[in-house]
Parts: structure tokens; C-alpha cells; sequence
């Protein structure tokens, strides 16, 4: 794993762990989490990644993400999926 991806991975965990924090009297759940998760992620996310991103693009992506996952990595952690993923888009864009 590479350090960016590392570096990604403990973002999104971070993300998640405040998502649920500020839901927790619904134990995390959210309908609208991709806009929670852009809003945080907005100014950490492009700064990691060196990549202007609109949240928008984010949302997307992490909605992309959502679906893909259990069917493309079910075994990996989704934060170490996204990471990985994140990072994909990212070094085909460079």
C-alpha cells in the first residue's frame, strides 16, 4: 500500500467515524451521506490528493464507489477500497 493511499484510508476512516458521530442518535444512518461526506472531505480531500475537486464530484464518485464495492472487493475495507480508488482516479488524471 502506498503511502498516499495510507495516507487516503485514514482519511476516510476519520470521515466515517465523525459521520457516525454526528449521527449517532440514528446510529449512523443517513440517506444523504455522500453530501455529509463531500462537505467534510471538501477542503482535506483535493489538499491530500494535490487535485482540485468539486463536492459534486465527490458525491459522485463516492456514490460510484458505494455501488461498486460489494460486488468488485467485498473482502476489503470500503476505506481502503475508496483509498485505492481515489487514488486510481487521481494517477489517471495526472
Amino acid at each position: 500500500m502506498s503511502n498516499l493511499t495510507e495516507q487516503l484510508t485514514d482519511l476516510f476512516r476519520q470521515t466515517g467515524k465523525a459521520h457516525h458521530q454526528a449521527f449517532i442518535a440514528t446510529d449512523g444512518a443517513d440517506d444523504e451521506w455522500p453530501l455529509w461526506y463531500a462537505g467534510y472531505l471538501a477542503d482535506k480531500l483535493p489538499a491530500l490528493l494535490g487535485k482540485p475537486m468539486t463536492k459534486s464530484e465527490m458525491v459522485y464518485q463516492l456514490v460510484d464507489l458505494s455501488k461498486r464495492q460489494p460486488t468488485e472487493a467485498p473482502q476489503v475495507e470500503w476505506a481502503v477500497y475508496y483509498a485505492q480508488e481515489f487514488e486510481e482516479i487521481y494517477a489517471q488524471h495526472e
